[in-house]
């Protein structure tokens, strides 16, 4: 064998090894222009810890504050990422959801305890989810942007709204214990670390399960971690963060939800 043969072979063998590698996502949630400069930060701290991509969860009009695409300078700053390898995510549209006048408890439970008023998506009708996912497919398309996926905030998605997401020509969409291809139809699993960091008891809640579950995740093929913007303000949730991110990133490369979606449909047609 020539020296040049064995090196392409080598190399060969090399790339097949890091894509049997485990992997990890990493997502920035709420990424707005109100959020621009704390995501900004978070971006590039977790480059310093191997983080080359991640995947950025963008609310087209957040809390009603105006449509992203008004704020050219936040569209530029998108796009730069999107050119580095970042992928950019349509996350709900308002991130907001209206109180009903008749909630059950179960409701409460779900839209004010647990996400604070922000689970868009939880019990759109179909219609109204069509029209608001395809509203923003079209704001990033022309914003020179191109999402491939849409997550529900809270990752609360009702059936109606997994419904319209596909019909938009979304490819996935991905909840608090997995993904779910919306092509196929495949679900995987793969749970996610994330922070509750409204009050005390939150945080250290979020501190000890976010401890034990990523040692349950260890041999995951996927790992995933949910950032949020106000989890940067907690010192102690931050540590966290960077010091998990430091291990899981032992033996995983970092990825994005469409490029690990991507490999699978390779995988499965090979």
């Amino acid at each position: 064998m020539t020296g040049a043969s064995a090196t392409s072979l080598s190399s060969i063998f090399a790339l097949s090894a890091e894509a049997e590698r485990a992997a990890l996502v990493v997502s920035i949630h709420d990424v707005a222009p109100a959020t621009q400069a704390r995501a900004q930060e978070i971006i590039s701290e977790l480059a310093h810890h191997g983080v080359a991509v991640c995947s950025l969860l963008v609310v087209p009009n957040y809390h009603h504050q105006g449509c992203f695409a008004e704020d050219r300078s936040f569209v530029r700053w998108l796009q730069d990422l999107e050119t580095k390898g970042h992928e950019i995510v349509i996350h709900g549209y308002f991130h907001e959801r209206p109180r009903g006048g008749d909630e059950g408890v179960s409701q409460k439970l779900f839209t004010r305890f647990y996400t604070k008023d922000e689970g868009e998506f939880y019990d759109l009708d179909y219609d109204e989810a069509f029209r608001r996912i395809t509203q923003a497919r079209e704001e990033f398309k022309a914003a020179g942007l191109t999402p491939r996926g849409f997550i529900a905030p809270a990752w609360l998605l009702g059936t109606p709204g997994e419904r319209a997401a596909a019909d938009a020509e979304l490819e996935y969409t991905t909840r608090l214990t997995g993904l779910r291809d919306l092509r196929s139809g495949e679900n995987y699993r793969a749970r996610t670390l994330a922070y509750s960091v409204r009050s005390g008891w939150r945080r250290t809640t979020s501190l000890a399960w976010n401890n034990l579950l990523a040692r349950q995740l260890a041999e995951a093929p996927l790992a995933r971690i949910s950032i949020h913007p106000p989890d940067r303000d907690h010192p102690e949730v931050w540590r966290q963060i960077l010091r998990l991110t430091d291990r899981l990133m032992e033996n995983r490369n970092a990825t994005t939800y469409r490029d690990w979606i991507a490999e699978r449909r390779v995988r499965r047609r090979a």
